[in-house]
């Protein structure tokens, strides 16, 4: 009996050992796409997250706990992004989710973290036009990277003629929708806006491209801003090179399309294109140098950083900083922590993470080179983040702030917080 009793006893002993090892890690999700159409930008994420989360460990972990990644795989699946973020939070307990590349997949993912309370980090330059507190965009927002880039083929470019390019889904359709307000601000005519959108993985691109190049047929100055995302953008400038339109005929500005798609295209009919993001690999700072080369080191010579990369890193280290401000992962805590966090990002300023979930951020306008690299051509200052556009008019009465109003979406006429459903 003593026998049984004492066996029973290591039982027990033994499950609440397995319980305090499991209690005894912080678990993060990882929840980009590694297979299907957006593996090629998405799946570099997933292998930053993992470096980010190697080196936590080596400093001793947060809350004297080391850190355990959860990998899921979405599989440029737009549902299965909302699925598998319930089972990071529901099944696999993680504390935030690190994820999401194109904004369906965000929007699939926001219902989940609002219904369960969670945290979700997203990384990739967006639409704006939403403000969730269970969310931090740690990428551009529309005046971060979309308005600039057109300033800078208005004003130092000359383009009279604007073709919006895009995949058809809600980032490319809201921003385009924001440009078109914005041009016809600055007094470019409804007929000197082409606005086309393709399905995803979209390769037939020799139709779009005479089109585009039939508006500089008036001697107007034509430039593409291109909202085209994964591998699409292949075939995209591919036919451009086919129809012998060199970048000083019809400057492209992508704002998709970083480095790691250019380590998968052929880049010398690429040269003098453009695109606008917030960093670049060829930052000139000794921070980045230390970053790209560590990233180098892990990876491999080949391998290239990026944009979305350094959001992730601004994102996680602000998190981690958040999780011990707050001494806890507890969402609630840890959100209210990150208001007025501040890290160094790798261009050589501060990002701060303000009310309204967004960060400040510098804007870079790159040409691309025959190295397959981008030369900065333009950079500002840190630019803070807009939740609601000015040039939308549901959407220019309103402001976001989580800290002070509590609220996303404050109508400032009114004086109210108010939900407002997207036309886009």
């Amino acid at each position: 009996m003593n026998i049984i009793k004492s066996a029973l006893m290591g039982s027990v002993i033994a499950a609440v050992a397995g319980v305090s090892a499991v209690a005894d890690t912080i678990k993060v999700g990882i929840l980009h796409s590694l297979s299907g159409t957006m593996a090629i930008s998405e799946t570099t994420l997933k292998d930053t997250m993992l470096m980010l989360i190697e080196e936590q460990n080596a400093k001793g972990g947060v809350l004297g706990k080391q850190l355990e990644a959860v990998v899921v795989d979405p599989a440029s699946d737009w549902p299965k992004f909302g699925t598998l973020a319930r089972q990071l939070i529901q099944q696999d307990g993680v504390a935030a989710i690190f994820g999401g590349w194109t904004s369906v997949s965000r929007k699939n993912v926001l219902p989940v973290v609002e219904e369960l309370n969670g945290l979700m980090f997203y990384p990739v330059q967006y639409e704006g036009e939403e403000s969730s507190k269970n969310v931090f965009y740690t990428g551009a927002a529309p005046n971060q990277q979309a308005i600039p880039a057109t300033d800078y083929f208005l004003n130092d470019l000359g383009v009279q003629k604007f073709a919006l390019l895009g995949t058809d889904y809600v980032y490319p359709r809201t921003t385009n929708a924001i440009l078109e307000s914005y041009l016809k601000s600055k007094g470019i005519s409804a007929d000197s806006i082409l606005v086309n959108y393709t399905p995803f993985g979209h390769s037939d691109w020799d139709d779009i491209v005479a089109e585009v190049a039939a508006m500089g047929e008036d001697g107007s100055k034509v430039g593409v801003i291109s909202t085209i995302n994964g591998d699409a953008n292949i075939g995209f400038y591919e036919a451009l090179a086919s129809a012998g339109i060199m970048p000083f005929d019809i400057p492209v500005v992508a704002f998709s399309v970083g480095e790691e798609e250019l380590s998968t295209l052929d880049t010398a009919d690429l040269v003098g294109h453009l695109a606008a993001w917030n960093y670049f690999q060829s930052a000139d700072t000794p921070a980045n140098a230390a970053w790209v080369q560590k990233w180098k080191d892990r990876m491999g010579l080949a391998r290239v950083t990026n944009d979305p990369m350094e959001a992730h890193y601004i994102g996680f280290n602000m998190w981690i900083n958040a999780v011990e401000k707050a001494g806890t992962t507890d969402t609630d805590a840890v959100r209210q922590a990150m208001y007025g966090q501040t890290f160094a990002n790798l261009t050589g300023g501060t990002a701060t993470m303000l009310p309204n979930h967004h960060l400040s951020k510098p804007v870079l306008i790159g040409e691309i080179n025959e190295a397959g690299q981008f030369d900065v051509v333009k950079q500002t200052t840190e630019v803070n983040g807009d939740a609601w556009t000015d040039f939308l008019p549901a959407s220019k009465k309103l402001k976001s702030d989580w800290k002070n109003l509590g609220c996303g979406k404050y109508d400032t006429t009114s004086n109210t917080c108010v939900q407002i459903k997207s036309d886009y």
